[in-house]
């Protein structure tokens, strides 16, 4: 009876509506996402992709790298760890949504989903491991963060929308089209940039295996649904302009076409002077960040209003 009342007390104490801690912890698992696809870059690009040589321990007989692995053992092993803070982040998004698990079912089931992400994460990057760093492997490895990175983008964007209670007004179909088309196209550029770096110098380490295929035409395959991109955006610009949007969408294509850009720099720039690893890692960073651009402006041209808004 005790246990009951306990439990009853403490799922009282739940939010029962979105608050702005609940809006920060789906801000925390976005950022969070994102950093660690960052710091899995760094791991690959300083050639520590097998500084822990076996999963889940890091060594054979010790969970934790050993002085014989050096700097190498402990950057792979600080991204390893890094894994325990984003499911701290996503258990603690997924309790304060509890007591709205039935009112506010899509935040919740975003969270859930994130949250389980996050494991199959752990264990595809243990395959990763086991495989000395098949690019396929580390392709997938890469795609399914930049997928709970999408997630994480729904995430933030529905817990705004219910805690400042301000949508925007329905998009036309061909708005929605295209951008849901300037999102395809967002992550098959992301999709095929991942079979680019499978064939580059950047392995992990340098007994991994690569892609045998040729440098040039992977590179001119993945510009390929770049161009398709820029194409949709500057639709979506003129679109925008036109439409009867709010200021927030506008906001959105915008923060899209600053992304391509600097990407699109970045990525000719590196691609001229002989793949940096400084330059690499920005152009990782900078893929996470056109998947959040994308899948921010598709959103908020799918979502239907569920509050009459004022535009902000």
């Amino acid at each position: 009876m005790s246990s009951d009342l306990s439990a009853q007390s403490w799922a009282s104490r739940l939010p029962t509506k979105i608050t702005p801690l609940v809006h920060g912890l789906a801000i925390a698992s976005l950022v969070s996402q994102v950093g660690i696809i960052v710091t899995g870059g760094a791991v690959r690009l300083t050639k520590s992709g097998l500084g822990c040589s076996r999963w889940p321990n890091c060594v054979p007989g010790s969970m934790t790298p050993v002085p014989e692995m050096g700097i190498h053992g402990i950057i792979e092993f600080g991204n390893r760890t890094l894994t325990f803070v984003l499911l701290f982040i996503a258990i603690a998004f997924l309790i304060s949504v509890w007591s709205m698990r039935r009112s506010h079912s899509t935040i919740f089931k975003l969270g859930l989903i994130l949250l389980l992400g996050i494991p199959a994460q752990g264990v595809i990057g243990g395959i990763t491991v086991l495989t000395g760093l098949n690019p396929w492997i580390v392709s997938l490895h890469f795609l399914l963060s930049g997928t709970l990175v999408m997630l994480a983008t729904l995430l933030v964007n529905r817990t705004r929308t219910e805690l400042k209670k301000q949508v925007s007004p329905p998009a036309t179909k061909s708005l929605r089209q295209v951008s849901t088309a300037a999102w395809i196209f967002s992550i098959v550029s992301v999709i095929l940039g991942t079979i680019v770096t499978g064939t580059g110098p950047h392995a992990g380490d340098a007994t991994a295996p690569r892609h045998m295929f040729d440098p040039s035409l992977v590179t001119r395959m993945h510009t390929a649904p770049v161009y398709l991109l820029v194409i949709a955006t500057i639709a979506l610009i003129i679109m925008t302009r036109k439409s009867d949007v709010n200021r927030r969408l506008r906001t959105s294509v915008w923060w899209l076409v600053v992304v391509i850009l600097i990407q699109a720099a970045i990525g000719y720039t590196q691609h001229f002077t002989g793949l940096p690893i400084g330059l690499v890692l920005l152009h990782m960073l900078g893929a996470s960040l056109l998947l959040v651009s994308s899948t921010d402006t598709w959103d908020r041209t799918s979502l239907l209003p569920k509050y009459q808004r004022v535009d902000n």
